[in-house]
């Protein structure tokens, strides 16, 4: 697991915010345009407040950068993100399964930065552990294995060769597969919510205040023990889901509830 550190301090009444599968393009084009409107007003309000801004996996429904085409929907949102780098507030995406493929197109056009797999987080002396969850604990075995595949090096060689309409047709139709008939996720059980086992691994192998992961479409807040917590942002599609830490705490919040 590939772990980057940073070190940001909340100064001035300002916060961190996280959020996570926001899945732009999932569903159809008109139901992501009105997710897309609502994730900027909410950037558009948080911006003067905004420390730093986490995207935590899951950002497009399908990103892929061929040498010199890259998907040409998310304009407006992708300005946004453009604003708060402008005024030096740092954007961090972290990859998810279903955004693996950004190369340098971001980075440049937009300034934010792109994070692989996780982050240790150090913020007003809390420590933050940071990652989408995809492959993460043990079991998920179909994911692992298609993964292997996805970032094969060959097989994305393979696939930038594809004309850029076949190649984005074929891949949105695998990805929005699963959202062709959504489904309300279910609380399992600690026992049984995997990215929960895996939050209470890292948590004995490392004392982090707070673990945070995506991946899971689940807003979870969950003590791992007395001074440690597990936090699961959901998403932005059924829940509305995100999470902000003001330098003492790190919680859920919906935008749906006087945001």
């Amino acid at each position: 697991m590939n772990i980057v550190p940073l070190n940001i301090n909340v100064n001035n009444g300002k916060q961190i915010y996280f959020l996570s599968d926001l899945h732009l393009g999932a569903q159809s084009y008109n139901e992501s345009f009105v997710r897309e409107q609502y994730i900027i007003e909410f950037f558009q309000q948080i911006k003067n407040n905004t420390q730093a801004l986490f995207l935590v996996g899951d950002v497009f429904d399908f990103w892929f950068e061929y040498n010199h085409v890259v998907p040409k929907y998310f304009v407006r949102f992708l300005a946004c993100l453009s604003e708060f780098t402008q005024q030096q507030i740092p954007v961090y995406i972290i990859k998810g399964n279903h955004d693996l493929w950004y190369k340098d197109y971001l980075p440049k056009e937009i300034g934010v930065t792109i994070i692989d797999d996780s982050v240790e987080l150090t913020s007003n002396n809390k420590k933050i552990f940071i990652t989408h969850g995809d492959g993460k604990g043990k079991g998920d075995f179909k994911y692992r294995f298609l993964k292997k595949i996805f970032t094969n090096p060959i097989c994305k060689w393979l696939f930038k060769w594809l004309h850029p309409d076949i190649g984005m047709k074929l891949a949105l139709l695998w990805s929005r597969s699963s959202f062709d008939h959504p489904k309300e996720e279910k609380f399992n059980g600690e026992a049984k919510e995997r990215l929960i086992q895996f939050a209470k691994e890292m948590e004995n192998n490392n004392h982090y205040d707070y673990i945070i992961c995506g991946h899971r479409h689940l807003p979870m807040e969950i003590a791992i023990n007395n001074n440690n917590k597990y936090i699961n942002l959901g998403d932005l599609i059924f829940h509305n889901s995100y999470a902000s830490f003001d330098g003492n705490n790190l919680s859920l919040h919906y935008l749906n509830q006087n945001d």
